[in-house]
């Protein structure tokens, strides 16, 4: 045999053995980095950074039991703001962001794993309220309450409704508890986690007028295998109930 073939067969030896590793590698580990939006992502003490345990929400839980059962290692942070957290899962081999929107526009940048949970837009209304939706058209005679700023405000501007917006999303449950807005447009279930950390309670949906699911994303850099190991640990958990025991927590 050749001297040259020799060393070929070397190489691609080498190079199999380093892919093995990787696979198997027990020391590798996924910087996890996330913002508050509760109920999703949240600090404890409620301030823009927090490392570790001074997190929890739904996905939160969600994930550390995910790497858990993968038998992945990580670390948490949350920081802020959104856009330089963002790029950093970006543009780091072994970063990964949650909770984000699986967008078209962005399906080649990441690799996903989820969902974790929903994130959709609605109209709520207080139980008591004779209010039914068929379409955002129905919402224009009544009062509407946002949250300024935010991504459903915005919509709600573009298509006409001119929604009377808060400085806190919160604030929507008072005021519609009070009967000072006839419908709330928020998210779930973001709002009626707010909705009960104000002790509002018995609102109801009216209207579900936009759909979309969360995922963590990673940068595309992490190992397939990794991200095959956290998939298979998120849909056992889901398959068994954890998930759906989470949701329940919270909300």
């Amino acid at each position: 045999m050749s001297k040259r073939l020799l060393l070929a067969l070397a190489g691609t030896l080498m190079v199999l053995a380093g892919a093995a590793r990787a696979e198997v590698d027990e020391n590798y580990s996924v910087v996890l980095l996330t913002e508050n939006f509760p109920p999703y992502n949240m600090s404890i003490n409620g301030k823009n950074f927090a490392q570790e345990d001074n997190i929890d929400g739904i996905a939160v839980d969600i994930v550390r039991e995910m790497f858990k059962r993968a038998g992945v290692k990580y670390s948490l942070t949350l920081r802020f703001p959104w856009d330089r957290i963002y790029k950093l899962a970006l543009e780091k081999p072994g970063y990964g962001v949650f909770v984000t929107a699986r967008l078209p526009e962005r399906e080649q940048s990441f690799k996903w794993v989820g969902p974790i949970g929903p994130d959709d837009w609605v109209m709520l209304a207080r139980a008591d309220s004779s209010i039914a939706l068929s379409s955002l058209d129905d919402a224009r005679k009544y009062k509407v309450g946002a949250y300024k700023g935010d991504a459903i405000a915005e919509y709600l501007t573009q298509q006409k409704l001119e929604p009377v917006t808060a400085l806190r999303d919160q604030e929507n449950a008072r005021k519609l508890e009070k009967g000072q807005i006839d419908l709330w447009a928020t998210g779930d279930p973001a709002g009626r986690y707010l909705a009960k950390q104000e002790g509002v309670g018995g609102l109801k949906t009216v209207l579900r007028f936009n759909q979309a699911e969360l995922f963590l994303a990673l940068n595309k850099e992490v190992p397939d295998d990794v991200v095959n190991k956290l998939q298979g640990a998120l849909e056992q958990m889901r398959t068994e109930g954890y998930v759906d025991e989470i949701l329940k927590n919270y909300l």
